[in-house]
């Protein structure tokens, strides 16, 4: 036995610290990081890696969290990394050139989704932790809208019902209560922020209205709101038939 010590900054000692800043690759898993599904147009795809596969390596250093992975690619800073994928039980290698994807070095798929074990938390741990969960996820619409408008992000990589569903029935046939509470948890909070977007239809444009009539000081025309809602209506039916089809162009029976 060799034991070890390591400073920790205080600076870093908060709720987000791991273990992977320090250059420490935990073992969180037995088997390689799934790969759930791969964005298109990423460095993932252009790898050749499809989901179902499970990356082993990255230049020759074992992972087995995604957390390992964002970590490694993180130090590479954008530097090209060699993958050892595992597919129908046949592991072989590819090359892959990391991107700069939401604020960091990225190839571009979607991990699959491993069941948490938490020790139960008290009413006032847990109050905390709630308070950071919609923290940090009620600012993710807006981040994707601003990268949607700069064209960092392309439309075909939103999910709508179809994805949704998908991602329900993965978490479904997942052990335990978190994944679940946490999906429903993710999807009822950016449901909320989105119907507050000051869009006519939406609750937010209705909250616009208001506040223009109020500055105004008298009522807007209807038959002018009536043209806004119907321009507004025909704008979210294309939107959401068209985030249907590419729902649907993903799916498996679909990939050749």
């Amino acid at each position: 036995r060799h034991d070890s010590w390591i400073h920790v900054p205080d600076a870093a000692k908060k709720d987000e610290f791991s273990l992977d800043d320090m250059g420490i690759l935990p073992q969180v898993q037995s088997d390689p990081v799934g790969v759930r599904e791969v964005q298109q147009g990423t460095p993932a795809e252009a790898a050749g890696l499809r989901a179902g596969d499970g990356i082993q390596s990255m230049d020759g250093h074992t992972v087995s969290s995604v957390f390992s992975v964002l970590a490694y690619l993180k130090e590479s800073a954008g530097k090209p990394v060699d993958l050892a994928v595992v597919r129908n039980g046949s592991v072989f290698h590819v090359t892959a050139h990391p991107i700069r994807l939401d604020n960091g070095w990225k190839l571009g798929f979607r991990p699959a989704i491993l069941p948490m074990r938490n020790k139960p938390l008290s009413f006032v741990e847990a109050s905390k932790k709630s308070l950071s969960f919609c923290r940090e996820n009620s600012t993710l619409i807006l981040e994707v809208l601003r990268k949607l408008f700069t064209r960092k992000v392309a439309v075909s990589q939103l999910s709508g019902p179809v994805g949704i569903a998908r991602m329900a029935g993965e978490a479904a046939e997942m052990h335990g209560w978190q994944p679940k509470f946490v999906l429903a948890g993710e999807i009822s909070l950016n449901l909320g922020i989105l119907n507050l977007m000051p869009f006519p239809i939406l609750d937010g444009g209705l909250i616009l209205f208001l506040l223009i009539e109020s500055l105004i000081g008298r009522d807007i025309s209807m038959s002018i709101k009536e043209r806004i809602y119907q321009a507004a209506f025909v704008v979210i039916m294309a939107f959401f038939a068209f985030i249907i089809l590419s729902d649907v162009s993903k799916l498996h029976l679909f990939g050749h």
